[in-house]
């Protein structure tokens, strides 16, 4: 039985848009030797500068989107942050609780679009930025691609992207299959998160391979490396230099961090202390130089023995 043959009959839309995505995707190959969801031409975002923010599983890619979103608020931007992770948990410091996903909100109008209202699937986070948590298809049915694809087509049909400055899409893991590399076909830049270990580092390779496949045949680039939860970047550093990436941010594994996701609060509501006040300063210059643009890093992937010989000490 085939992924599409098995979508339950309580999802009957979601099936017909598997079915249809299927006959799509034999007409584009994103890198050799794949076959991966393909974007609809008439689901391009517009003129907000967008960023896909990827990264092994853990590694704070949630609480980085949120802390940045924030940051670009306070820099008078209009933000929208779509997160792409079944969880639906990117959002929530910005809205204080877990918000119902597309999916959810879709399921419950059985799949007639047109029934939605804003308010059903868009909500107002801290400093006014807005969220949506796209989700997922049911367990072992579908494609998240066929998810970030209606949660961008909603947001056009009801004009939202019209008016947008920014947007972050918070993607689930280090899955850089077809389907959770769908934002990369809407992205400008992806950013990546990782920490100063080895099995962050090699996950960021992967991600970079991802990238790389999909600049083939969108305009995605890759913008840079996020440290996160890391007192060095020795090994980072190391990395970068070997294929050509560049680190554009670091943040220390500092506590006040972990308690604002307890708090379900952003860094910038948290109480003062002079470290929190350097990490919001580096968010407010991340965010500064993200919109001011950055170049596009070409970059070469390494081979995964050749990781494992690079990184650690002698």
């Amino acid at each position: 039985m085939t992924m599409i043959e098995a979508a339950p009959v309580a999802f009957p839309e979601l099936k017909r848009s598997l079915v249809r995505e299927a006959a799509r995707q034999a007409s584009r190959t994103d890198g050799e030797g794949s076959v991966q969801v393909q974007l609809d031409p008439n689901q391009k975002i517009g003129n907000a500068k967008v960023f896909a923010v990827y990264g092994k599983g853990g590694i704070g890619k949630s609480t980085t989107s949120s802390n940045l979103s924030v940051a670009f608020s306070k820099l008078g931007k209009r933000v929208l942050q779509i997160g792409c992770d079944p969880k639906h948990d990117s959002t929530f410091t910005l809205t204080k609780k877990l918000m119902p996903t597309v999916i959810d909100v879709l399921e419950s109008v059985d799949f007639h679009a047109e029934e939605l209202r804003v308010e059903d699937f868009v909500f107002t986070g801290y400093n006014g930025v807005m969220c949506v948590e796209a989700g997922g298809p049911p367990a072992g049915t579908g494609c998240g691609g066929y998810v970030v694809g209606q949660t961008v087509k909603l947001l056009k049909e009801h004009h939202l992207l019209e008016e947008t400055d920014v947007v972050i899409f918070d993607v689930l893991g280090d899955v850089v299959c077809g389907g959770f590399a769908a934002p990369l076909q809407h992205a400008d830049r992806a950013l990546i998160v990782t920490a100063n270990d080895f099995d962050s580092i090699f996950a960021m390779n992967r991600i970079v391979q991802a990238i790389g496949a999909k600049a083939r045949n969108y305009n995605v680039r890759l913008g840079g490396v996020i440290a996160n939860r890391s007192a060095a970047t020795d090994q980072i550093d190391k990395f970068n230099a070997q294929i050509g990436l560049k680190t554009m941010a670091h943040f220390p594994d500092l506590d006040v961090i972990r308690r604002s996701r307890l708090k379900k609060s952003t860094l910038f509501e948290m109480e003062y202390s002079p470290e929190l006040e350097a990490v919001q300063k580096e968010y407010l210059r991340l965010a500064a130089s993200l919109w001011l643009g950055t170049d596009p890093l070409i970059c070469t992937p390494m081979k995964d023995r050749d990781i494992f010989d690079l990184l650690g000490f002698d």
